[in-house]
Formats: C-alpha cells, structure tokens, sequence
C-alpha cells in the first residue's frame, strides 16, 4: 500500500458513500473525489438528466471513462463511487486497483428513509421500497465481488465506521 492511502467506497444509494468519503478523507487528511459530482460537474447536467438524454448504457459508459481515469491516481485519495458502478465488469476490474474497496451497506429501510424524494440521482421506476429491495439484491453479489471490508451504516455511526477503517490501514 501507498504512504497515504487509495481508497474506494462502494455500495446502494443511500448507504452513506459520499458523506463517509468526506469524513475519511479529512481524517486520513487525503483529497475525496464524488465520482457522480465530478461527472455532473463535467457534462454540465445532472444525473436524472442524463438518464432522460441519453439512457442508462450511455450514463454507465461516462461513469465507467470516469473510473478509468481515476484509476490512474496515484495520490491518496478517497473515491466515493455511485451505486451502480459495479453493475459493469470492466468497473469491477478496475476498482480492484485501489488499495481498498470499502462496501458500505445497510438494510432496506434505512436506505428507502434516506432515498425518498432525492431528485439528484435517477428516479425510481415507481417501485419504491420494493424497488430498492430488488436493486440491492441484484447488486449486493457484485459489491461481494469487490470489496475487501463491508460496514453496515444502519448499524454503526460514521464516526465509528471511520475509526475502524482507520484502524484497519
């Protein structure tokens, strides 16, 4: 492993990536990158817009450019990932490159209190907590697939989850 640290958070909206990249980063005192903000910031739309223009293979192409690119950093850096970037195999491919993949996750219910109403990621298909439950399902394998720790964030405090990453490096 690098002097500072490469790492990278995976797992469903709603777990806690970003908010958690921010914090790690500030205690490891490392740069934090929001892979779904940078892309935004980029295109000069957000998300939802993006999956109404050009559809869900095009978003995914973009995100996927995007985790190329930032896997060629060498810096110590936290990357907080969106949800699906898993969903393709060149991604998971890739995020095996940082020198560790953080799975974070948490039950249904908490994830659905914390996602209703958000408009800045792609709206759900109407399917509402039940959608979230099939979404995470059909993940949770490929989180699996990449990750070398999990935390539960509806079980354990970000501060707490903080303090044990930084005990694990």
């Amino acid at each position: 492993m690098t002097a500072l640290p490469r790492l990278v958070l995976i797992g469903p909206r709603g777990s806690g990536k970003s908010t958690l990249a921010r914090l790690l980063a500030a205690r490891l005192k490392v740069d934090w990158i929001d892979a779904d903000t940078l892309l935004v910031e980029r295109v000069g739309r957000s998300i939802p817009e993006l999956f109404t223009s050009e559809g869900e293979a095009a978003f995914r192409q973009r995100e996927a450019e995007l985790l190329q690119e930032l896997a060629k950093r060498t810096n110590g850096h936290v990357l907080a990932t969106g949800g699906g970037v898993v969903l393709l195999p060149q991604n998971r491919e890739l995020l095996r490159r940082w020198d560790r993949v953080i799975w974070l996750t948490a039950d249904v219910d908490t994830l659905w209190s914390r996602i209703a109403g958000d408009d800045n990621r792609p709206a759900l298909l109407g399917g509402g907590r039940d959608e979230v439950e099939r979404i995470v399902a059909l993940r949770e394998p490929l989180y699996r697939q990449c990750a070398d720790c999990c935390f539960d964030t509806s079980t354990q405090s970000l501060e707490q989850i903080v303090e044990a990453i930084c005990h694990s490096l």
